[in-house]
């Protein structure tokens, strides 16, 4: 993706779990500062605690997460106080995928937890067996 993103023109900036947290803080202050033209490429593990992210108005997700409170979170260091633009998300997802099924399992888990009551998206840190069975034997 980042090499796409720069054969089209746009200046890329990185944020992943090699990153330190001193780089971090100079990537998020570099992203904030500049222009339009540019992409903060982020893994939803880093960007999801801890950073401010309000210079960014469009999220593009990739790769859904297993657990939807993970994505929840990444988006919010978007959409928090201080924001001063809409909001654009975007799921890239392609038909017939995994990233497919593990939407399904994201809003089959969401029904189950409204419905009896169980733990919420943030509490729940492990697939079930059953989640990865449905994921690769469909």
């Amino acid at each position: 993706m980042e090499e796409a993103l720069k054969d089209a023109g746009f200046n890329t900036l990185r944020l992943d779990a090699s990153t330190d947290e001193i780089r971090q803080a100079e990537i998020i202050k570099e992203f904030g500062s500049a222009g339009a033209d540019t992409v903060l490429l982020a893994s939803l593990k880093t960007s999801g605690t801890g950073i401010n992210l309000t210079a960014a108005s469009k999220v593009y997700l990739l790769e859904p997460w297993w657990n939807s409170a993970a994505e929840e979170q990444a988006i919010n260091r978007v959409h928090q106080y201080g924001q001063k633009e809409n909001v654009r998300i975007v799921r890239l997802i392609a038909k017939n995928s995994i990233e497919e099924r593990i939407l399904e399992m994201q809003e089959r888990k969401k029904a189950a937890n409204e419905a009896f009551g169980r733990k919420r998206p943030y509490e729940q840190h492990e697939a079930s067996i059953d989640d990865l069975c449905r994921l690769f034997f469909w």
